[in-house]
């Protein structure tokens, strides 16, 4: 008689390491596969540590991070002229939909020097942002739908739009790769090298998990990061005071996170037979969820005033910045696992919050008094983030 597999929801820091070290993550395979392909957010194993080899390579290179920083001040230029005309006119704006067009724009010219030109209207680049959005959406509902193979088999529901939005994220990026291939030496000399592995489908699925990457989780960040700083007003004059040391602006920022994690819920793949630290057994093929965002609210982890928002818990008494035990901040999991962007992450959220609030103060609109959350892979504001900005 075959065994039953369990899942298994986790919330005690001291079982990460379990996680992070021994399960793998083939459990979300077949759910992200036809968005992220083979790409490192969907697959493990080999294919997991060849793309975490590139990938820790590219981001410890000084010329990518030179390049990236001139890219995110351009960008945070630009939108801070868009702010700068909203300002003017006095009336309320989706802030997070402007970071989202921000840091798309950021990551395709610094992933692929493409001008994806999103804050200027882009046709191309809106139509496929949105298709991303969307498919973002579906595919999280596989998760808690057990019809979604019924619904993909027949093509109906939900499943036949994703079907869709995933043929427009197709053909945005085979053009975008044959349009680049030329000019990519290294990358056409390697898939002449190797092209069983090399191949059109390997560079779109590691362009679509550098994305979302590099798209979702900053401009998610920074939307939360306003919208706390809306609900605590004085807070906004300290970053501006001492913007130059940007510590206080450091702590806000991982204050956002501990409260409003990029991605809440993760899970792996037990591989193998083995025991937590508290006993738990749990067997090969189940599966084991952790979840950064009640962690972040959990007062035997941060304290009486855990669900506060305290940027001042990040920081020691002289002032410099407070770091965390990833097992305990896991916004940026920990470990081998541990994310290899997150100085890129914060360097990019510095730049753009650091610039808009030298020039401009922010208030809540009366549409978004009361904000949620939606569900997609990553942890967005539901309908958006309305905001009025109000010049210095």
């Amino acid at each position: 008689m075959p065994r039953i597999n369990f899942v298994v929801f986790l919330h005690n820091f001291l079982f990460l390491n379990n996680i992070f070290v021994k399960f793998q993550g083939q459990y979300n395979y077949e759910n992200l596969k036809e968005l992220f392909g083979d790409g490192i957010f969907a697959v493990d194993g080999g294919k997991w540590h060849h793309q975490r080899k590139l990938a820790s390579y590219e981001f410890s290179t000084r010329a990518l991070r030179n390049y990236s920083t001139s890219i995110f001040k351009t960008n945070a230029t630009k939108l801070a002229y868009i702010i700068f005309d909203k300002a003017k006119s006095d009336l309320a704006f989706d802030i997070q939909e402007l970071f989202m067009s921000s840091t798309m724009d950021s990551i395709f010219k610094i992933g692929f020097g493409v001008d994806l030109m999103n804050l200027d209207g882009s046709v191309d680049g809106i139509k496929f942002t949105k298709a991303f959005d969307n498919a973002s959406v579906y595919i999280v509902s596989r998760y808690v739908d057990v019809f979604w193979k019924f619904k993909r088999f027949f093509n109906i529901g939900y499943e036949a739009q994703l079907k869709k939005d995933i043929n427009v994220i197709n053909d945005f990026i085979y053009n975008l790769i044959r349009a680049k291939k030329e000019n990519m030496t290294n990358a056409k000399a390697e898939m002449e090298h190797d092209p069983e592995n090399i191949t059109y489908e390997y560079l779109r699925d590691i362009t679509l998990n550098f994305v979302i990457a590099g798209k979702d989780t900053t401009a998610g960040t920074l939307s939360w990061f306003i919208y706390l700083l809306c609900k605590h007003p004085y807070m906004q004059e300290e970053i501006f005071q001492e913007v130059k040391e940007m510590k206080y602006l450091h702590a806000t920022l991982s204050e956002t996170l501990r409260l409003y994690p990029s991605v809440p819920l993760n899970s792996k793949n037990c591989f193998s037979d083995d025991t937590l630290p508290d006993g738990f057994n749990v067997n090969r093929g189940d599966v084991v969820f952790y979840m950064p965002y009640p962690m972040g609210r959990m007062e035997i982890l941060w304290g009486d005033d855990a669900e506060n928002f305290q940027p001042e818990r990040w920081l020691d008494d002289d002032g410099s910045v407070r770091n965390e035990s990833p097992f305990k901040f896991t916004a940026f999991q920990a470990g081998p696992r541990i994310c290899l962007g997150k100085d890129f992450a914060y360097t990019q959220m510095k730049i753009f919050a650091a610039a808009l609030l030298h020039f401009f103060k922010f208030k809540l609109s009366s549409k978004s008094s009361d904000v949620h959350y939606k569900t997609m892979l990553t942890l967005h504001i539901d309908q958006g983030l309305y905001v009025l900005a109000y010049l210095r």
